[in-house]
């Protein structure tokens, strides 16, 4: 029994973590978490970030994306999913570096919730100062 072809990507942002495998031959449907993408995700920004690798590349038509994605909030999950796409792309075809990089599609995201401190009453905001 022959396995079918894959190439797969991971993609993190914020706590989110995505595994990402693009099946060639497809009609480009997207599937995430056993869902299809627009019922996964609520806002269509979302599905239009996710894609964005395959609209850059004009791979849209070529492929079909399964994701399994878990941690963080929708927006996490949706950045580190097309972090998945664009880096399973570059296993496609090495070629697609430039045009992922001119985009930004391959840089890592570092921003993340920042710890609260002691004495705070969050990261950053201190208790009011009372002179009297």
């Amino acid at each position: 029994m022959a396995e079918t072809q894959y190439y797969e990507g991971l993609g993190r942002r914020k706590t989110a973590t995505a595994r990402v495998r693009l099946y060639p031959g497809g009609n480009g449907t997207i599937m995430v978490n056993d869902k299809a993408a627009d019922e996964y995700f609520g806002r269509g920004w979302d599905i239009q970030q996710l894609s964005e690798p395959l609209v850059v590349t004009n791979n849209l038509a070529h492929f079909n994306v399964t994701v399994h994605v878990n941690g963080g909030g929708i927006t996490g999950q949706a950045g580190a999913i097309r972090m998945g796409v664009a880096r399973a792309l570059l296993k496609v075809d090495p070629e697609n570096l430039a045009t992922l990089r001119k985009f930004g599609l391959l840089t890592r995201d570092p921003r993340a919730k920042e710890r609260k401190k002691p004495g705070l009453k969050r990261a950053r905001k201190a208790p009011q100062y009372t002179k009297r």
